[in-house]
């Protein structure tokens, strides 16, 4: 899917990239790229969205997002601390067509296709901080090196996928467009009563269309989406003990607790009570 087609900078002809974002935000866009994008977030937190699906993300996570798989990193507004990531990105044909189809690459068959959903890095992260901290100064043949040790280190453990659909059809621009309204109108507008009315019209299709449109697109609903969407909002401000749970359901999106719950706990197989103790 064409959402916003991003080219990574690249000053130099080298087969990986290596970038550092800091600042306030990260590129707050819904976006792709033909890169496998393998990120370390050193400081920051907030919610990822990729392909079809929302997780939240804060120091010390690592992922990997797959080529052309639409994205954003979501700072929180709140964070008074700096955001800080570094990634690598490259493609499965940045050596030549033939390279990662080698006999000696056969172990890279499991990451490649976790990538295609994306991951998150569950098993112990120690190794994998060192050769992130000696990207930052090394030179292009060093970080070549680093960059392998990583990926080797990735090829298998404890992951978490980030999305759960495969999304192979390729859009036309205005199709990619049309989707990244729709995300960027619900991330900005899920704490208030939305009706399908208002979100297709963004999209400028019928309610009935927009309904098969986004099915499609994510196989599942636009309201499991936005609850989905709420819900991680929730896990968030369940952190703070001083709001109440009725509080945090109102600031979430909900405006029946008692739905708040049920799909708090169809989401997250426990009470928001639960989840709150758990912290």
């Amino acid at each position: 899917m064409i959402v916003l087609p991003f080219k990574i900078p690249k000053t130099k002809n080298l087969g990986v990239t290596y970038q550092e974002d800091r600042g306030k935000f990260f590129f707050d866009k819904l976006h792709e790229h033909d890169e496998i994008q393998i990120t370390r977030i050193v400081s920051g937190k907030g919610t990822v969205l990729v392909g079809n699906a929302i997780h939240e993300y804060s120091d010390g996570d690592i992922f990997v997002i797959g080529s052309n798989q639409p994205h954003i990193f979501k700072a929180e507004v709140s964070s008074e601390k700096e955001s800080f990531m570094q990634s690598l990105f490259f493609t499965k044909y940045s050596f030549g067509k033939e390279f990662f189809e080698l006999d000696d690459f056969r172990e890279m068959d499991e990451f490649f296709l976790n990538s295609r959903t994306g991951f998150r890095v569950k098993f112990d992260k120690g190794k994998l901080y060192t050769y992130f901290d000696l990207l930052m100064a090394g030179s292009d043949f060093d970080r070549f090196l680093y960059f392998f040790s990583i990926l080797k280190l990735l090829r298998k453990g404890k992951i978490e996928k980030l999305s759960s659909f495969i999304d192979n059809k390729e859009y036309s621009d205005n199709e990619g467009k049309k989707m990244r309204n729709i995300m960027d109108f619900t991330l900005e507008n899920y704490s208030r009563k939305i009706d399908l009315v208002d979100v297709a019209e963004i999209a400028n299709l019928t309610v009935n269309a927009f309904c098969r449109y986004f099915k499609q697109r994510t196989n599942k609903t636009y309201f499991t989406f936005l609850n989905e969407i709420r819900i991680d909002r929730a896990c968030k401000l369940l952190k703070n003990k001083e709001y109440l749970i009725t509080e945090v359901s109102e600031m979430a999106g909900f405006n029946n607790l008692s739905n708040f719950n049920r799909k708090f706990k169809e989401l997250k197989k426990m009470t928001p009570s639960e989840y709150r103790i758990s912290f």
